[in-house]
């Protein structure tokens, strides 16, 4: 029973170490797979119940798995769509075969990194045939809300390379100084015109007039100007209309003091901005607040328009897509104009190692790993999405070499086991002669 027992520990020997000899082979070859996660292979020991006075060989068994939350090195690269994860989690894909299935179902895979490119349907993918997935974005680049413990929300990331898009405005910021000299006694009175531009909601571009004109006092100075704002799209139509006093103090001279309202568009004192009404819809004009020492001022005797900044564009046409670390895919048009399009989510498990490994260093969740969790990148226990980057290998070729030296030399001793059995058990046959 003892030699038949050192028998069979002898053949388990040999087999575990097979198989530990395919993990390190597996390891060796995918040395240079971006993303690829080692295979390991543990030994445990196989005891059986012993008798007094002798002893039984258990032998030894293996089990074999992933070393998921082992990673590897991030490299740089040139395509703004080379993503991955740097620190704990995942990105989440689907089989390309999945989305132009009938049954509409796109099963979420997960993978650490991928070289994403639009295919012939705008469909982000990487050579290995999985699809990338996000939370799309609304019209206003605004991500909403969407559960973290399903994959319903998330869709195919899909661009459109062909799309045109333009940006109305809704904001200008205004810098203009105005002269003091002609709100005093006796000067001209004549008024100050100057043109914005901004830009409608089908991209075209619009004009706003506006007029400045002193109120000239009987004597003194007033250091009062109204200010009218006529828009162009709406046949001239007056769209703001405002009286604005200036603060004439040693403290705050030049600033405003008030504004106020006649009739056709709003003041906020606290935001220091006018509100108007175009075609387009409400258009914010940033003028300052009282005391305040910006947008619109009172010095001097020269009119200045110092800056006028303002949101929106005119159409564009897609030029390039990025990444940012919070895991927000934006489209860049060729005006500059930027806009969010999809939120790229980190997946998370509780045991990344309990993951079921598929092929193109994929995996699913499985028993072992425990339900998934959608995190926002950089948030919680998960890191930042890296665009521009690849993950390489995890394989260490020193260390498994070093490993499959081992491997041969434990496989050699068993079998040498088995060959001192087999000459043993032939003595006991010749014992009869």
């Amino acid at each position: 029973m003892t030699i038949s027992s050192s028998l069979n520990a002898g053949v388990t020997g040999l087999n575990v170490n097979a198989s530990r000899l395919a993990t390190i082979s597996d390891n060796i070859a995918n040395s240079a797979t971006f993303g690829y996660k080692r295979a390991v292979a543990e030994f445990h020991s196989l005891v059986v119940d012993q008798t007094r006075g002798t002893y039984s060989a258990g032998g030894v068994r293996v089990t074999t798995g992933r070393a998921v939350d082992q990673r590897g090195t991030l490299i740089t690269t040139n395509n703004p769509t080379d993503l991955a994860v740097a620190g704990r989690g995942m990105l989440p894909v689907t089989p390309a075969s999945s989305i132009a299935s009938a049954s509409g179902e796109t099963p979420m895979r997960m993978t650490t990194t991928g070289s994403f490119r639009a295919d012939a349907d705008g469909y982000l993918r990487t050579e290995g045939g999985q699809v990338l997935l996000g939370w799309p974005a609304d019209q206003g680049g605004i991500v909403p809300s969407f559960p973290r413990d399903t994959v319903g929300g998330l869709s195919p990331v899909r661009i459109d390379a062909n799309q045109y898009e333009g940006d109305a405005t809704t904001e200008i910021t205004l810098g203009v100084n105005l002269p003091a000299s002609e709100t005093l006694a006796g000067s001209s009175g004549d008024s100050i015109e100057m043109t914005l531009v901004y830009f409608g909601n089908l991209g075209q571009s619009e004009n706003l007039t506006l007029t400045y004109t002193p109120v000239v006092p009987a004597a003194g100075s007033s250091n009062q100007w109204t200010v009218e704002i006529r828009d162009e799209a709406q046949a001239g139509a007056v769209v703001g209309d405002y009286t604005v006093t200036f603060d004439d103090s040693r403290d705050y001279g030049g600033t405003i003091a008030t504004v106020q309202e006649n009739g056709a568009g709003t003041y906020d004192p606290v935001t220091g901005a006018f509100t108007i009404n175009a075609q387009s819809g409400p258009i914010e004009i940033d003028v300052g607040k009282p005391q305040e020492a910006r947008g619109l001022s009172q010095l001097s005797d020269v009119f200045a328009p110092v800056s006028v900044t303002k949101n929106g564009s005119p159409v564009s046409k897609l030029a390039s897509i990025e990444v940012d670390a919070n895991g927000f895919l934006s489209a860049i048009y060729d005006t500059g104009f930027t806009r969010t399009i999809y939120q790229i989510p980190v997946v998370d498990v509780p045991n990344a190692n309990g993951l079921q490994a598929l092929p193109n260093q994929t995996y699913r969740v499985s028993s072992e790993s425990g339900a998934f969790y959608l995190w926002d990148a950089g948030d919680g226990p998960v890191g930042d999405l890296v665009g521009f980057a690849r993950e390489e290998s995890a394989t260490d070729v020193a260390s498994e070499l070093t490993q499959l030296i081992q491997t041969q030399r434990a496989y050699n001793s068993n079998a040498k086991v088995i060959q001192t059995v087999d000459e043993m058990l032939q003595e006991t046959t010749n014992i009869k002669r």
